[in-house]
This record gives C-alpha cells, sequence and structure tokens, in this order.
C-alpha cells in the first residue's frame, strides 16, 4: 500500500496563516497543494515558490486567477497548473479538475448546465484513456448536498454530482462556499463513497 498524502488546500481567502514571511514553517511535510478557485495570481505564486510540492489549480468565478506583466497585460499564473476540463497525474495521484460555477448573472466562470454536461462528459472520456482511476476531483463549485449554499449563486451543481457518482473519485475539493452560514464539515457522500471537503480558506488533509 502506497503512503497516505498530505494536501494543503486553498480556496477563496488569502489566509493569513498562509501569506506570511515565515511560511511554510510550522506547517510539515506536503505532497501537493490544491487550489479551489476564487484566489489571486499572486498567491498562487507565493506558494507555488515556498512550498516544494506541485499546486495545481481551478479557476472560481471571479477571475482573478491571474497576474499581471509589466505592461498590464494578464497572465496565468507561473509555476502551477491549471486542472480545469484536464486530467492530469500528479504526486502519484489521478486528478481531475472543473473550475467555475453554475450560471448566476454574466460573467466569467460560469457555464450552463449544457455545458457542464459537455465538459464533464470530455473528462469522463480522457478518464476512460487513463489507465488508473480517478483518485481527487477538484472543482470550485460543490456538488448538491450538504455544502451547497442556501442562495442561487452558491447552489450546488447536479452534473457535478452525476460526474462525481460515475467516476466515484477518492476525494472531491470545492471551494466557493464561505463559512457566513457556518463550517462546513467534511462528508462522504453516501451514493459514491466521495469524501467531500470544502477548502475555504486552508486546511491541511490525508489522503
Amino acid at each position: 500500500m502506497s503512503r497516505p498524502r498530505r494536501l494543503l488546500l486553498l480556496a477563496d481567502h488569502v489566509h493569513p496563516y498562509v501569506y506570511r514571511e515565515g511560511f511554510p514553517r510550522g506547517l510539515g511535510h506536503i505532497d501537493l497543494v490544491l487550489a479551489a478557485g476564487d484566489l489571486p495570481g499572486y498567491y498562487l505564486e507565493f506558494v507555488a515558490t515556498m512550498l516544494p510540492a506541485p499546486l495545481v489549480y481551478v479557476p472560481g468565478n471571479h477571475a482573478d486567477e491571474y497576474v499581471r506583466d509589466e505592461d498590464g497585460e494578464r497572465l496565468p499564473p507561473r509555476g502551477v497548473q491549471n486542472a480545469h476540463g484536464r486530467v492530469l497525474r500528479v504526486a502519484g495521484l489521478t486528478l481531475a479538475g472543473w473550475g467555475g460555477v453554475p450560471r448566476y448573472r454574466e460573467g466569467e466562470g460560469q457555464y450552463t448546465a449544457a455545458e457542464a454536461r459537455w465538459g464533464l462528459a470530455r473528462l469522463d472520456w480522457q478518464l476512460r484513456l487513463s489507465p488508473r482511476p480517478l483518485d481527487i476531483l477538484l472543482t470550485h463549485a460543490p456538488p448538491l448536498g450538504p455544502h451547497a449554499g442556501s442562495d442561487h449563486a452558491h447552489r450546488g451543481c447536479g452534473e457535478l454530482s452525476r460526474f462525481m457518482r460515475r467516476q466515484r473519485p477518492g476525494l472531491l475539493v470545492h471551494g466557493h462556499i464561505h463559512e457566513y452560514e457556518g463550517k462546513k464539515t467534511e462528508y462522504t457522500d453516501p451514493q459514491s463513497a466521495t469524501r467531500v471537503v470544502n477548502a475555504y480558506g486552508y486546511r491541511v488533509v490525508e489522503f
């Protein structure tokens, strides 16, 4: 049996414990960093610079995962991998990513139900070509269930739930759900047996 991987999870908030001069002192060994959206590009680059572990992210719905060059041009963050719509093999794990949220207004970082079905079907196809099953699904929006917000903008995504139950990853990491409605404790989806974790702020988990 392979050893557990130690994962640093980030989402939605530049946390002062992470974005500090002494980081990563006190954190311990990390095998992989997963950033679940709505984090500025400078923060992603900072974490990637300070930790030897690979950093994989998906974009959120605020389109702030960018940095600016000297001419003001918007560029993707450097030294990290965008997993949106992709299947990656990283830190000995098979990971799929799906960023953004179900559409609730005009703007970037949102998708219709049809767009989610099409994009997640493409992930299904990529996984059929993979020699290994899916370990981790990294998303911005939550699936349907206990972590879905009570308002329309933070509702759960049914297409993600169906994908999770088809592919049965061991872990789903999402963002988008802040804790003003109370802390969202992790749970196990009863149909897929997937462990679902809200990455808001920062968390360290073993997988």
